[in-house]
Formats: structure tokens, C-alpha cells, sequence
């Protein structure tokens, strides 16, 4: 393991994760995808979707292309209604669960970005003690009045939560959106080290939007590309102290290769025969249905591409603490590196294998 690459994988998520892109509203992202990326390509472009690709021409002359894929989206909420007293209420966007939520700080995106805290109205009565509070009792408090909250803030703006990003013990990390922001520091790392390996196809690396809420970045940007093949790169829950036997893959231990239904065999295969060949360390997850990331949609566009999932083992997820390990995310990068440059002249050849 490099120190430059491991160093590029902590500088990255550190622009990243601290930045707010919510789904709907991943362009707040796009100055830092630019900065990240535009050293390490040929070209970097957006949509009308606001997805972001990262484009490194290969050399051979028949060339094909080859899709990596990461969302670029966070979890986050957005407002429904300011109360009486000026408390801003509201719903989620994505998956989250109500007890990450109490006495976080937050972003308001209104008018103006307003700081704020997620609070309740606490019952004095015992009983209602021993109840978790629901999403329904919270509201947002930005300190100001019914009428001045109103001024700042309306219906349909966005709420991001704040945390920063956290160095811990052993080349860990922890934070806020590492699920996703971890893939794309995935595809800055490949990309770094396809500067000093041949590759004879395109590469396009595709920042995905409003994966958490529908896959839709992933299915419009397949379509507009029509790759040959593709792998997209996401995370994956990772043990912890309470998980027990329900979760086998490791933090530390290397980025998952996903086989199972969704996932092309030849893709699986020769993911893992490069990790064999090149001596990089990985785990195997088991999927039996869809999968939740991308590749559920990227595998059904157009006439079917031939998909490949790597997933980065995550602690925490959809909370501002998930935690990642830099030794995986760099590993993942190089695996995926490698895996392009061992591909045949031919990328049919996988399609009809």
C-alpha cells in the first residue's frame, strides 16, 4: 500500500464527504468532482441530470468503452412546512432512520444557508421515555421566529446534515456520505494509477445522481453511453459490534466482489482472478436477488451490459459516522485499475460468455 495513494484517498474523501449533495441536488458537488478528477483525465463533462463524467481515452485504435459508475448523492431531508413557532419541519430524502436524527446539526438551504438542529418537544412522563421519537416529533430550529423563519425558508428546500470527517486509529475514516463518496475516491484512485499502466479502452468514470432515491443517474448516463461493459462501485455493510453473525464481510479486509444474479459470471471472474493475480486483497458477497446499488439498473439498460460490482465494507450506514477503511478504498482503486488494463482486445467477448 502507496502512501501517495493512500494519501490521495484521504485528501479526496476529505473534499468530498464534507461537501452537501443530497439527491435532487448533487450540482453543489460539481466543483469538487472538477477538482478531483479534471488532473486525472481527458475530459470532464456534465448532463442534464447533473451527472458527472470523467473521461480517460485508451490507446488501441477499435477501442471500446468501459463504465464505472459511483453516486455521487447523499441522504438527506427536505422541508414540508414552518410551524407557528418558527420550527421547520420535514420529511426524508432516502433511506434514514429516524434515530440518527436527534440534536444533529444540519444546513438549511434556503434563501441563504441557515445553521439549525435537529430537536422535539421531550415528554416528562416515564413512560414516554423508553419511546424512541419518530420523525413526526422533530423539527429543525434555526433560533428565529415563525415569521422570520418563513422569510428564510420554504417548502421544498433542502436540509443537509453537518459532520466532519474524522482521521481515527488504523487508516480509518469516518463521516457523513462516504456512502458514496468513498466509490468516487474509488475512481480517483483507478484513474491515478491508469497514468502509469497502459489500457487499450475508454474509461468513463460516472458520478451517478439520485441513486438513494430510484437508481435514475445510473439508468439515464447508461443509456447515453451504451458501454460495452460496466462495474459500479458502492458500499457495503461491513461488521460491527452488534451485527453478530448476520454480516460476513470485514472492515479492513478488502473491497466485496459481488456474484449473484444482477452481476455478470465473467465480470465476477475476472474481477477475482485479477485480485488473485495481482496478490490485492478482497472478500466475496453472495447476493441472491437485485442488488441495491447501480448495477441493478446499469444491467437492464439498453440490451444488457454486462455488469461488475465492487463494494467498499462500510460501518454505519445512513448515518453521519459511516466508517470506512482507506486501505480498502485504495486496494479497490488498484484492483479496478488493473482489471482494465488485463481486458481483452475485444469486449464482446465477455458479453457472450
Amino acid at each position: 500500500m502507496t502512501k501517495p495513494h493512500l494519501q490521495l484517498a484521504q485528501e479526496t474523501i476529505h473534499l468530498l464527504a464534507g461537501k452537501p449533495g443530497v439527491s435532487g441536488y448533487e450540482y453543489k458537488l460539481f466543483p469538487s468532482l472538477e477538482q478531483t478528477f479534471k488532473p486525472l483525465v481527458d475530459d470532464i463533462y456534465t448532463d442534464n441530470m447533473h451527472n458527472c463524467y470523467a473521461v480517460k481515452n485508451g490507446y488501441a485504435s477499435n477501442n471500446q468503452t468501459v463504465m464505472l459508475a459511483a453516486h455521487s448523492d447523499e441522504i438527506g431531508l427536505m422541508v414540508t412546512h414552518i410551524d407557528s413557532k418558527g420550527f421547520i419541519h420535514f420529511s426524508p430524502i432516502g433511506g434514514i432512520d429516524d434515530r440518527t436524527l436527534l440534536y444533529q446539526e444540519v444546513t438549511v438551504h434556503g434563501s441563504r444557508d441557515l445553521p439549525g438542529i435537529i430537536s422535539f418537544q421531550p415528554d416528562q412522563t416515564k413512560s414516554d421515555k423508553k419511546k424512541s421519537v419518530k420523525l413526526h416529533q422533530m423539527a429543525i430550529d434555526i433560533g428565529h421566529s415563525s415569521e422570520e423563519a418563513q422569510s428564510l425558508v420554504k417548502p421544498g428546500d433542502i436540509v443537509s446534515i453537518n459532520r466532519a470527517t474524522l482521521d481515527l486509529l488504523d487508516q480509518t475514516i469516518a463521516g457523513k456520505s462516504l456512502d458514496n463518496r468513498a466509490g468516487i475516491t474509488v475512481m480517483a484512485v483507478c484513474l491515478s494509477e491508469l497514468n502509469s499502466i497502459k489500457h487499450k479502452h475508454n474509461v468513463i468514470a460516472v458520478t451517478t445522481v439520485q441513486e438513494e432515491v430510484g437508481l435514475r443517474g445510473a439508468q439515464t448516463s447508461t443509456e447515453k453511453l451504451n458501454p460495452t461493459i460496466a462495474v459500479a462501485i458502492d458500499v457495503t455493510h461491513a461488521q460491527t459490534i452488534d451485527a453478530k453473525n448476520q454480516v460476513s464481510i470485514h472492515l479492513g479486509k478488502g473491497p466485496a466482489i459481488t456474484i449473484g444474479p444482477n452481476i455478470h459470471p465473467t465480470m465476477h471472474a475476472l474481477l477475482t482472478a485479477c485480485a488473485q493475480d495481482n496478490n490485492l486483497p478482497y472478500q466475496v458477497q453472495a447476493v441472491a436477488g437485485p442488488t441495491g446499488t447501480d448495477a441493478r439498473i446499469i444491467q437492464l439498460s439498453s440490451f444488457g451490459i454486462p455488469t461488475g460490482l465492487l463494494s467498499i465494507p462500510l460501518r454505519y450506514m445512513h448515518t453521519s459516522v459511516e466508517t470506512v477503511s482507506l486501505k480498502d478504498v485504495v486496494s479497490c482503486g488498484k484492483l479496478l485499475a488493473r482489471f482494465i488494463a488485463a481486458l481483452p482486445d475485444d469486449l464482446e467477448d465477455i458479453s457472450c460468455s
